[in-house]
């Protein structure tokens, strides 16, 4: 593969991240993302047989990069397993505070309108967040393990703490404040606790 190849189906794949969490999936037309990318009609088709399989190839994309990250403060940070986990969800934090058009979850913007949409979309959302609560279940495990958190089922509690989130992170956006998160990030710190 050329160098040219591969950077130009990723600059379409981080245009469209950039309107899409903006805007939503259905609302952007293929001339709209084409125009902001700079490419030709042509170059779409030659990476992406339809605007369906783009949005799973955006999906897998941005779920490469959002477990990267994840790992990334497991393997990188310091600190015990419940200050590491406590950064994940600070992040967290400072990141759905964003105004909606600077919204980056692609998770929290279209699963729910995907969902219904698209069966290959629903099912590399469903993948994807099974991933992350997988990544959270281990930091919790780290957690456990160096004794910075209380003896908990790991899984379950990592699948309660994303759920929370998730809705917070939607309550943020319909109400148009930090409220949700902010109570989010105090609850999850009380469940931490030892």
């Amino acid at each position: 593969m050329n160098i040219r190849h591969d950077n130009t189906r990723q600059h379409i794949l981080d245009t469209g991240h950039r309107i899409i969490a903006g805007k939503g999936f259905s609302s952007v037309g293929l001339t709209e993302l084409l125009n902001a990318a700079g490419v030709p009609k042509g170059s779409f088709y030659h990476y992406f047989e339809s605007k369906e399989q783009f949005g799973q190839a955006l999906l897998q994309d941005y779920f490469d990069r959002y477990l990267a990250s994840i790992d990334e403060l497991q393997a990188a940070e310091t600190g015990n397993g419940r200050e590491r986990l406590l950064r994940y969800w600070q992040r967290w934090r400072e990141s759905q505070r964003a105004d909606c058009s600077e919204q980056k979850c692609l998770v929290v913007k279209l699963s729910a309108e995907v969902a219904d949409l698209s069966d290959a979309m629903r099912i590399t959302l469903r993948d994807g967040t099974d991933q992350v609560v997988a990544r959270i279940a281990a930091l919790l495990d780290a957690g456990v393990a160096d004794g910075s958190l209380p003896a908990l089922e790991a899984r379950p509690t990592a699948q309660m703490l994303y759920q929370l989130w998730l809705g917070a992170s939607l309550l943020g956006k319909l109400h148009r404040d930090g409220s949700a998160l902010d109570n989010a990030m105090q609850v999850t710190e009380r469940m931490l606790s030892r």
